[in-house]
């Protein structure tokens, strides 16, 4: 009984001792990391690690959904070394982190946009660039300012978030200006601008194209069945000729006005799994996902379809 007990003792060490050695090491292909994703691009990434951690079982990539001003300042914190966001990074943060000897990489992954959506019952489906810029300083307040013979009332334009990337959109690229409407409204997400304008018929919401892009997602489908997506005109009075939505076709060939570059910044000095996660999503493999989920690859070949739908 003794030698049993002996050799159960000794087996029990050496589990013990292998179970503390079997930390996994850090390599392009395993690990585990922490990214932050701006929020408007969250459900493409996570399709990114589902596929990327079946084929390299021994990583794990924890992702952040966050607003696109939190992502950076997690970075800039080092709470985390990777992020996807809309921009780059600016010369203040560029500076920061040479100060640091630190020098990110900075990789374009895709090219999406924003998309404005109304209530399902809203006729008024096709807007010019000058009515949404409008709108958003407050110069339109009314939908009987676009359609004289609209009963819907005051316009409520909302946002996924203040810190979000598309209010910064909003403001850089549409207005110029900070000085927006004292109208518009800030929810917490993008699944709560969508949910905020199918109860609304008077509403207008803004989110990212990844959000609705992809019919072949039943929960975007049900998405698509709750509201519509605005068709937007660069010329001065809007028809069905001139007139486009936020989908593939129209990204690629500048057709519709408000595209955005998205970009993986990778600021961890050595070769891990920041750099494999990001070599991953810039690969055939990983640039067919974005496609098939209905916004445009930087890399992938697009093969266009042009498709007139009724607005």
């Amino acid at each position: 009984m003794k030698r049993i007990s002996i050799a159960f003792f000794l087996i029990s060490v050496l589990l013990v001792v292998s179970c503390k050695n079997t930390t996994v090491h850090e390599t392009p292909t395993s690990g585990t990391i922490r990214i932050a994703v701006d929020e408007t691009f969250g459900p493409i990434i996570s399709s990114e690690i589902d596929v990327f951690e079946t084929i390299y079982q021994s990583a794990i990539v924890l992702d952040k959904v966050c607003p696109e001003v939190d992502a950076f300042n997690l970075m800039l914190k080092d709470s985390v070394r990777m992020i996807v966001a809309t921009r780059k990074l600016n010369k203040e943060e560029t500076d920061f982190f040479n100060s640091k000897n630190i020098f990110p990489k900075e990789l374009k992954i895709a090219v999406d946009g924003i998309a404005f959506i109304v209530h399902k019952d809203n006729p008024d489906t096709l807007l010019t660039t000058a009515m949404i810029r409008r709108i958003l300083l407050g110069e339109i307040e009314s939908w009987d300012q676009i359609n004289p013979e609209s009963k819907l009332g005051p316009i409520k334009m909302i946002f996924d978030n203040p810190n979000s990337s598309t209010a910064n959109y909003a403001v850089n690229v549409i207005c110029g200006t900070t000085n927006l409407s004292p109208n518009l409204s800030a929810v917490n997400s993008n699944l709560d601008v969508i949910d905020f304008v199918s109860k609304t018929q008077n509403s207008i919401g803004i989110i990212g194209v990844s959000w609705i892009s992809n019919h072949k997602d039943s929960t975007c489908m049900g998405f698509l069945d709750k509201i519509k997506v605005v068709a937007l005109s660069k010329e001065s009075f809007a028809n069905r000729d001139n007139s486009f939505q936020p989908y593939q076709a129209y990204l690629a060939n500048g057709q519709y006005p408000y595209p955005r570059d998205i970009y993986i910044i990778n600021s961890d000095p050595k070769v891990g799994l920041c750099t494999g996660f990001a070599s991953f999503i810039a690969s055939d493999r990983g640039q067919r996902i974005i496609l098939k989920a209905g916004i445009l690859p930087a890399t992938q070949p697009l093969r266009i379809i042009q498709v007139k739908e009724n607005y």
